[in-house]
């Protein structure tokens, strides 16, 4: 059992394997407990799931405390709170790709609950090699931090863009070289019908639930070049880094079905967002230049929550009287 103890990433295995188990667990008891069946999904039952999943991450935070000390367990929670916020921006799109596709609620957690897998694996892709980057070229860092600044100049006057799923160039190839049936498929994201150009011969078909599904994976893997660049201006260990995006992002599923009915009251959130991506970028140029080294982790804790606050409740205060959304 000597392996167990082998360094992997900076920590040993068994730490990853704990969070690896912690994580399938998670899923597991989703998936064949919670939501064995395809249901809808209400506010009441999003916000107590959303809640058992905030809770398992903050819990994993306190794991993290006690196993790698404060500084870390901080940093995790940075981590985790930025992720989360910057997700909200999904739960939008998400919506605009489920109302684009016509997917009822019946079958959206479906789609959510495989997305996240995938999320899974290509978050893990993208923090290995930026981890990689990062560990043989430290100026990489300053890369990351410029392009958060810039990204989060750009998002502050372009708060009102709305993406236009139609027109995106990838479902654009996907129609091409996909067959597609032309409605959904009860919950089936692949079916067997007959061929185009051969009733007789039956063949392997994808549904508009698929497209959905793709949709949703290249959504954040969009997303992800924002996120992944302001978790390693927190900081550069690969295992917090991994962890707090993968604990934040396992929630927001769960949170989608009760947020995409009150989006519209965060509105003014996107520009706190904005400022956050712009301090995190300045973070690292600050660390060097200013301060001799790192931002103290609890100072920029308590920066960005105060912005994620103050955006949160001014929007609240400025939407009161909205009406709801749809």
């Amino acid at each position: 059992m000597e392996w167990i103890s082998l360094v992997w990433l900076g920590k040993p295995l068994w730490l990853w394997l704990v969070f690896l188990g912690t994580v399938l667990s998670l899923l597991a008891f989703d998936l064949g407990v919670l939501n064995r069946k395809d249901h809808v999904i209400g506010v009441k039952e999003s916000l107590k799931l959303s809640a058992f999943y905030i809770a398992a991450g903050l819990l994993f935070g306190l794991y993290v405390w006690y196993q790698l000390g404060a500084v870390s367990a901080v940093n995790y929670y940075t981590g985790f709170l930025v992720e989360k916020s910057l997700s909200l921006d999904n739960v939008f799109v998400i919506s605009l790709i489920f109302t684009f596709f016509a997917v009822p609620p019946l079958y959206q957690h479906r789609v959510l609950f495989w997305g996240i897998l995938g999320v899974i694996v290509l978050r893990a892709l993208m923090i290995g090699l930026g981890a990689a980057l990062v560990a043989r070229y430290y100026w990489v860092l300053y890369l990351f931090g410029g392009f958060l600044i810039l990204t989060g100049i750009k998002m502050l006057f372009s708060v009102d863009h709305e993406p236009d799923i139609g027109r995106n160039p990838i479902l654009a190839f996907l129609r091409r070289h996909l067959r597609v049936t032309t409605e959904l498929r009860g919950h089936d994201f692949f079916v067997l019908a007959p061929h185009p150009r051969d009733p007789s011969h039956r063949t392997l078909w994808v549904t508009p639930l698929f497209l959905a599904l793709c949709m949703v994976e290249i959504v954040d893997l969009i997303f992800a070049v924002d996120s992944v660049p302001a978790i390693f201006a927190i900081t550069t260990d690969p295992f917090i880094v991994y962890t707090s995006n993968i604990f934040a992002i396992l929630g927001l599923r769960a949170l989608y079905f009760a947020l995409a009915a009150i989006i519209h009251r965060f509105h003014y959130l996107k520009y706190a967002l904005a400022l956050v991506l712009v301090f995190i970028g300045s973070k690292i140029f600050l660390g060097d230049f200013v301060f001799g080294g790192k931002v103290p982790p609890l100072l920029s804790l308590a920066v960005t929550l105060g912005l994620l606050a103050a955006g949160i409740l001014y929007s609240l205060w400025r939407t009161r009287a909205a009406p709801p959304a749809g």
